[in-house]
């Protein structure tokens, strides 16, 4: 599997609700940024991604920009990604314009070294 497919099959197995921490390279260096949280290390990744999936449902990720380049063992992304899920615990639904980048590292197969997700704020 390639960089590219890597990214692409990481909002695959997001939509559909497969474990995601795979994805992410087994280091105590990983970090991964989201929309509210900073989560360092890949057992913190893991347990935040566990507990995602186990309290969203009805994901929606759609891809609008995605760029990918790799050099030898390392490549990086950047996307636009329109992200809609439900939590389910508080019963909301929540819909964001996010802008993605990251890093990834060959490890066996492609795995992020890193991931940044965030969204814009109008009129500033």
């Amino acid at each position: 599997m390639d960089a590219e497919t890597t990214v692409r099959e990481y909002y695959a197995a997001l939509r559909n609700g497969d474990p995601l921490a795979p994805f992410f390279l087994d280091a105590p260096s990983v970090v991964k940024f989201g929309l509210s949280e900073r989560l360092a290390g890949y057992d913190e990744i893991a347990a935040g991604l566990r507990e995602q999936t186990r309290t969203t449902t009805d994901w929606v990720v759609g891809s609008s920009n995605l760029a990918v380049e790799r050099r030898d063992d390392a490549g990086w992304f950047s996307d636009d990604v329109f992200l809609a899920w439900t939590d389910v615990d508080r019963g909301v639904r929540f819909e964001f314009d996010t802008r993605w980048s990251g890093t990834l590292v060959r490890d066996g197969g492609w795995r992020f070294a890193g991931m940044h997700v965030s969204t814009a704020r109008e009129g500033l």
